[in-house]
């Protein structure tokens, strides 16, 4: 019997400990939410729940209306929707991607492949390039002319 009582309370506890460091769904989509929007507060561009302005009027009130979305029962799409007819769509964190707002998402991967394409084009033009040989040399300089050049360089920079 004391047995039993012992596994008995283990699971109790266990099971509260659960609970107590999981938090309720409420609490897990607090978090979620409050990790979508962000702070308008001064240009700080932080995260809603991660605000930490001395002073900051803008982020106690944001949390508090979206604890008041999540005890309400509304859902993500709702809420986030809430917030941007509120503060603007600056206020979310990511863009959305429907619409023009698909541009934000595609452009800087756009741009990094037409760069590259670009960078590889131009090295293979310069690469397959004709060299131009001088009619009647062989394109070399001969030891002589570059002493000469040297001497005419150490004169114009007076080295």
């Amino acid at each position: 019997m004391r047995n039993f009582l012992q596994k008995t309370a283990q699971l109790t506890f266990l099971i509260a400990a659960l609970f107590t460091f999981l938090g309720t769904d409420q609490d897990v989509r607090f978090q979620t939410l409050g990790h979508k929007v962000k702070c308008i507060c001064g240009g700080c561009n932080q995260v809603l729940l991660e605000c930490n302005h001395v002073g900051c009027s803008y982020s106690d009130r944001m949390r508090g209306e979206l604890a008041s979305y999540v005890e309400r029962g509304d859902s993500d799409d709702l809420t986030l929707q809430a917030f941007v007819q509120k503060y603007g769509p600056t206020v979310l964190i990511a863009p959305t991607t429907t619409g023009f707002n698909r541009v934000a998402w595609v452009m800087p991967y756009l741009v990094l492949v037409l760069g590259l394409t670009t960078v590889v084009l131009i090295a293979r033009t310069w690469k397959t390039r004709p060299q131009i040989i001088p009619v009647g040399g062989t394109g070399r300089v001969s030891n002589l002319e570059l002493e000469r050049y040297r001497e005419q360089a150490r004169k114009d920079t007076e080295v």
